[in-house]
């Protein structure tokens, strides 16, 4: 048993997934802690004990940046934590950088969710981002990636392979089958699902641009979620219906009532939305980008079209038909109990962590193939 303090700067969507599921695995195992911002986390649904659940006053603007690792500096000196688990790039960024200095200090195992160098930017702020990587990968004792195209990518740009370790993201099994859709659909029309943040990099606004280009009066395109650090005007299509936010032990239903699910992301890191959808049994119409196309396999259990060409993505909701997506969504089941389920992911990581602890000079020299 280890004393592991998880910090993070949000929990909300996708991270709050992959916490929830390390957090119950890890309960009973380790003695375990969480350490987010209360702004954009939901201490009622992340799953662990309120008396180690660390909320501190935190926004993303630089007024809040040295308060954030005020607090984090003190919480470690109390905790004593063996393993400090990074999760995120502001996190990894306040957190490594208090221990630059200092020589005795717990192990860090670090996963960004996403590279900062591999978002849709200036080339020049790419390059920043991944030097500044590179210098506190010296104080990070473990790498996680969360796809081999993160992976192959980090190392283009100069991260130590000797401390990398691709460790995909994975999900416990679905909740059962819903007797009652959560909303009314209509079984004559192609009825598609979007889950996530209404921001740039999940790439919402193509999604709408051909769906008001084309309107589909075959299909409704049901909108879950909002916007979280950004908010701009949108022109939503007559048959496209907005959810709001859903809580995450309902998007099982949400997911159920439909036909497929659409993840027309920019960037992505890896995309839990995607493989939530494989889980019930969905198939998946997602863009070519980030690790993607290493859980959507064109035909297989869902399609993917080229970001670039939003025509591809318009021809394939043309030509949906509902017997072949649920052909897909079994395809895509199959493909979620081998590849990313929680358990193989938490198994994974379980290793790491020993594998960190038992080399306190040289905590990490295994390479990634250990892990894959």
């Amino acid at each position: 048993m280890a004393k592991i303090l998880h910090l993070s700067e949000f929990t909300k969507g996708g991270v709050e997934t992959h916490l929830n599921e390390v957090l119950k695995h890890q309960a009973g195992r380790h003695d375990i802690y969480l350490m987010a911002s209360e702004h954009n986390s939901n201490r009622h649904s992340l799953q662990i004990s309120p008396d180690r659940l660390i909320l501190y006053p935190y926004r993303r603007k630089p007024a809040y940046f040295l308060k954030a690792m005020r607090e984090i500096h003190k919480k470690v000196n109390e905790l004593q934590p063996d393993i400090v688990h990074v999760h995120g790039t502001f996190a990894g960024v306040f957190l490594r950088s208090l221990f630059f200095f200092r020589k005795k200090r717990p192990a860090v195992v670090y996963c960004s969710h996403g590279w900062a160098f591999l978002m849709d930017t200036k080339s020049w702020k790419r390059r920043l981002f991944a030097w500044a990587e590179k210098l506190l990968s010296l104080r990070t004792d473990a790498i996680i990636h969360i796809s081999k195209h993160e992976y192959a990518m980090a190392m283009n740009y100069g991260l130590p392979p000797r401390k990398s370790v691709v460790v995909y993201n994975g999900v416990s099994d679905a909740s059962a089958a819903a007797a009652v859709s959560p909303f009314p659909v209509n079984p004559d029309k192609l009825n598609l699902l979007f889950v996530g943040r209404f921001d740039r990099q999940k790439g919402l606004d193509l999604l709408l641009d051909v769906f008001n280009e084309q309107r589909f009066p075959h299909i409704d395109l049901y909108l879950a979620g909002d916007s979280v650090l950004e908010a701009s005007e949108r022109r939503y299509p007559d048959n496209a219906i907005r959810l709001g936010w859903v809580e995450h032990s309902e998007i099982d239903r949400y997911m159920q009532a439909c036909d497929a699910i659409v993840v027309p992301s920019r960037w992505e890191g890896f995309g839990i939305v995607a493989i939530e959808a494989l889980r019930n049994g969905k198939p998946v119409i997602a863009s070519n980008r980030g690790a993607l196309p290493e859980i959507v396999r064109h035909g297989v259990n869902g399609y993917v079209f080229d970001f670039e060409r939003k025509e591809q993505l318009a021809g394939i909701l043309q030509t949906l038909d509902k017997r072949k997506l649920e052909d897909l969504g079994r395809a895509g089941e199959r493909i979620f109990n081998e590849k990313f389920h929680s358990g193989l992911m938490n198994r994974q990581i379980e290793r790491l962590y020993d594998a960190v602890l038992s080399r306190p000079d040289e905590r990490y020299s295994a390479t990634v193939k250990k892990y894959v």
